[in-house]
């Protein structure tokens, strides 16, 4: 799927930063139903490694695939596109 160097890049929203050096985002994307050809949202939660606790709950950020950190964390937190208000 995807070439050798190759990381794969996401955008979404931080939703939790109750952990130390981890963050959760949440992806959204739009897909169209095979039946009904309507457009609808989905969304999924990644876990992403923050090094330096800059993320808030609300940022938006980028994240890129990376080895697995940990049980849950394949993501590390690239930059922070959006500060929350």
């Amino acid at each position: 799927m995807s070439e050798r160097g190759m990381k794969r890049q996401l955008s979404g929203y931080v939703v939790s930063d109750k952990m130390d050096k981890s963050v959760t985002v949440k992806v959204q994307r739009v897909v169209r139903h095979p039946l009904y050809k309507k457009y609808i949202r989905r969304h999924k939660k990644y876990m992403a490694h923050d090094e330096n606790n800059e993320c808030q709950v609300g940022d938006r950020v980028l994240i890129l695939e990376s080895r697995p950190l940990s049980k849950n964390k394949r993501w590390r937190v690239s930059r922070i596109m959006e500060k929350a208000v």
